[in-house]
């Protein structure tokens, strides 16, 4: 074997190690996301009965961004130690009435009469 294929074949075993540390960095991110999501889904089933924590499931389903608003705050709530007991489904529907008075949207309709006025139909 000549330098060069010595060369040649060193570079191609750092592109390899390279690539497969690449690779178990993202292994080590999946596996810590993995972990994190464990301990959130372990933390609600405690702080949760059942029925709450299928609420909960249906709404992250059908409202993500408000879903993840309200497991948010149960999960700092149950951090910080502010749930004493499990919360019920009514509980929790108490939460949910309380975040939407606080995030209620209100929609206006302005309807401009000049403009309509301009396009009649009696031409």
């Amino acid at each position: 074997m000549s330098s060069d294929d010595l060369a040649a074949i060193r570079a191609k075993r750092m592109e390899e190690l390279k690539a497969g540390n690449a690779t178990s960095s993202n292994n080590d991110n999946e596996k810590a996301n993995e972990q994190q999501e464990l301990m959130k889904n372990t933390i609600l089933k405690q702080a949760l009965e059942q029925a709450a924590l299928a609420r909960l499931n249906n709404l992250l389903v059908a409202k993500p961004d408000k879903g993840r608003i309200v497991e948010n705050m149960i999960l700092q709530m149950a951090r910080g130690g502010q749930i004493p007991r499990k919360l019920s489904d009514d509980d929790l529907k108490k939460m949910l009435d309380r975040i939407s008075e606080r995030t209620q949207k209100t929609t206006t309709v302005k309807f401009d009469r000049r403009r309509a006025a301009i396009d009649s139909d009696s031409e």
